[in-house]
C-alpha cells in the first residue's frame, strides 16, 4: 500500500488581525482533521516579510498555496468551508471517509 506523499501547504496572512486569526485556526483544523500525520503548513505573516508577497505573487489575504504534491495550487479569500478548500487545492480524496 503506497503511502499518500507529504502535503506542503504556506499560508500568507496580514499580522494579527482576527481574519488573519480565524484562518490561520481554520487552516490548522482543516489540516489536523484531513491530512493528519501528512502535512507541513508554513504560515507566513506578510508584515514581518512584505518582500514574500511579491516573490509568492500574493494578490489578496488570506492566500494558502499547496506547493507539494505538484501542481502548485492557490485558494485565496474565506477558509473557513474544508471541503470548498481541499477541492481547490486538489486535495478533494482528503474527504473521503474511510470505511
Amino acid at each position: 500500500m503506497n503511502a499518500a506523499p507529504p502535503v506542503l501547504l504556506s499560508l500568507y496572512i496580514a499580522g494579527t488581525t482576527p481574519m488573519s486569526a480565524r484562518a490561520v485556526v481554520n487552516v490548522r483544523k482543516l489540516c489536523d482533521k484531513h491530512l493528519a500525520g501528512r502535512y507541513q503548513l508554513r504560515v507566513i505573516d506578510l508584515v514581518d516579510d512584505p518582500g514574500k508577497a511579491q516573490l509568492a505573487q500574493i494578490i489578496a489575504l488570506p492566500t494558502l498555496i499547496k506547493q507539494q504534491p505538484q501542481p502548485e495550487r492557490r485558494f485565496i479569500g474565506d477558509v473557513s468551508d474544508p471541503a470548498r478548500v481541499l477541492l481547490a487545492l486538489g486535495l478533494h480524496a482528503a474527504l473521503e471517509v474511510p470505511p
